[in-house]
C-alpha cells in the first residue's frame, strides 16, 4: 500500500515525531510505501520516503494549520494514496495517533467562556470533530488511557474505534550490562563527585512540563541538601524565561539547561531521580524510560504515564490539585533516602522486565494496515 502521513512539523527530539519516525519505519519494513507531509523537517531525512514540504505561510498557528489541510487535501485528490495518517488533528483521516488530550475539554474548563468565540478555538474545535464526531470513520490510535473518556463524553465517539496502545520504549532506554561505567562516565564529565546528587528533567517543552515547579522545588531544598544537589535539564526549549528564574532563586551553580540531545540514556544511567512535575501530559515517555533504565521518577498525576510509576513502586507521584508544597517536601525526602532509591530502581528494573512496554509502532501499524486479529 501508499501510505500518507500527516504532520505539521518533524524535529528529532519532539515525542510525537519519534513515535510517527518509529510507526512509520515499521509500516514500511512490512513492504509498504511512506510519503509524509510536513510544513518543516528538522533532521535527517530516511532515504526512500516521498517527503514533501508543505509550502505554507501565515501569520497565525489555526491559519497555518488550515492552510496545510487544504493543501494536502489537493494534492491526495491529484495523487491518492490507499490510506492516510495524521498525528494532529485533522480532516480526511483514516487513522488518527491521539497524542494531543481532548481539546474540547480544556477549552471548556480551562479557558475563559469569550474563548470560545475565537478563531483559534473555531479552528481546533473543528479539527478535532473532525476525528472523533460519531459519524466519522477514523480510527484512533490512543496512547492514553484518561483521555478516552473525555473524548467520548464530548464527541459520543462509538467505542470500537479506539484502539489503545501499549507504550513503545525503545531498547536503547533500558539499563545494558555497563550502565555503571556509563554511569561513571558520565559524572565524571559533568564533574560530579560521589556524594553529589543528579536530578535530570527532560523533554521539550519546559513550560507544560513543570520546570518552573522543579525549581522552586530545588530552591526550598534543606541548604546542605541543596549544596550537594545538581539539576540537568535537557530539552528544546527557549530557556530564557527560565534562565532569569535560576537567577532569582540563586542557583545558578546548582543548574545547568542543555539543548535537545541523541544521548539522553546516559543521563538517565547517571542520575540519581527523574523529577517531571508536568501540568499537563498526555502520556509521559520520559516517566518509562527512566523506569527501563532503572531510574527513579518524582511526577505529577496530570500524566498519563504516571500509573506505572505507582505500579511499578518506583518513585512518588504528587496528587491532583498539585500542590508546591508536596513536591518541594517529597523532593527533600527522596534525596535524604539512598535505600528506598536503591528500591525503587530494583522494582523498576524488575517491572522493565516482565511489563510490555516496548510494542507500541508494531500495534499501531497493524492498525493502520488493518493487520489485526
Amino acid at each position: 500500500m501508499q501510505l500518507a502521513f500527516l504532520l505539521y512539523k518533524y524535529f528529532p527530539f519532539g515525542g510525537l515525531q519519534r513515535d510517527f519516525l518509529r510507526i512509520a519505519r515499521v509500516c514500511e519494513q512490512r513492504g509498504h510505501a511512506v510519503r509524509v507531509y510536513v510544513m518543516e523537517w528538522e533532521g535527517e531525512r530516511p532515504s526512500g520516503w516521498d517527503i514533501r514540504l508543505v509550502p505554507v505561510k501565515a501569520l497565525s498557528n489555526h491559519s497555518r494549520n488550515e492552510k496545510f489541510s487544504k493543501w494536502v487535501r489537493a494534492d491526495l485528490a491529484r495523487d491518492p494514496v490507499d490510506r492516510v495518517v495524521g498525528f494532529n488533528k485533522m480532516p480526511g483521516l483514516d487513522v488518527y495517533y491521539a497524542a494531543d488530550g481532548c481539546y474540547e475539554d480544556k477549552a471548556q474548563n480551562q479557558r475563559n467562556w469569550l474563548y470560545q468565540f475565537g478563531p483559534r478555538y473555531r479552528h481546533f474545535s473543528s479539527a478535532e470533530r473532525a476525528v472523533f464526531a460519531p459519524e466519522g470513520r477514523t480510527e484512533i490510535l490512543m496512547i492514553s488511557e484518561v483521555q478516552l473518556p473525555l473524548f467520548m463524553q464530548h464527541y459520543r465517539t462509538p467505542i470500537e474505534r479506539f484502539h489503545l496502545l501499549p507504550p513503545g520504549i525503545t531498547t536503547d532506554r533500558r539499563a545494558p550490562a555497563n550502565a555503571a561505567e556509563i554511569r561513571a562516565d558520565l559524572r565524571k564529565e559533568f564533574n560530579l563527585t560521589d556524594d553529589e546528587l543528579l536530578l535530570v528533567q527532560i523533554g521539550s517543552g519546559f513550560k507544560t512540563k513543570g520546570l518552573d515547579r522543579t525549581l522552586e522545588a530545588v530552591a526550598a531544598l534543606p541548604t546542605a541538601l541543596r549544596q550537594r544537589t545538581r539539576l540537568i535539564v535537557i530539552g528544546a526549549d527557549n530557556p530564557a524565561p527560565f534562565q532569569r528564574q535560576i537567577r532569582t532563586l540563586n542557583l545558578s551553580d546548582r543548574v545547568q539547561i542543555l539543548a535537545g540531545r541523541d544521548d539522553v540514556p546516559r543521563f538517565l544511567l547517571g542520575a540519581d531521580l527523574l523529577i517531571h512535575p508536568a501540568y499537563n501530559e498526555n502520556t509521559g515517555t520520559v516517566l518509562l524510560e527512566a523506569l527501563v533504565a532503572g531510574l527513579p521518577v518524582l511526577t505529577t498525576e496530570a500524566c498519563g504515564y504516571a500509573h506505572y510509576i505507582e505500579e511499578a513502586d518506583c518513585g512518588l507521584v504528587v496528587p491532583h490539585p498539585f500542590e508546591q508544597k508536596t513536591l518541594n517536601e517529597w523532593l527533600a525526602r527522596i534525596l535524604d533516602d539512598p535505600e528506598t532509591r536503591r528500591e525503587w530502581q530494583e522494582n523498576a528494573l524488575d517491572y522493565a522486565e516482565h511489563a510490555d512496554l516496548y510494542s507500541m509502532p508494531e500495534r499501531a501499524a497493524d492498525v493502520i494496515l488493518g493487520e489485526l486479529a
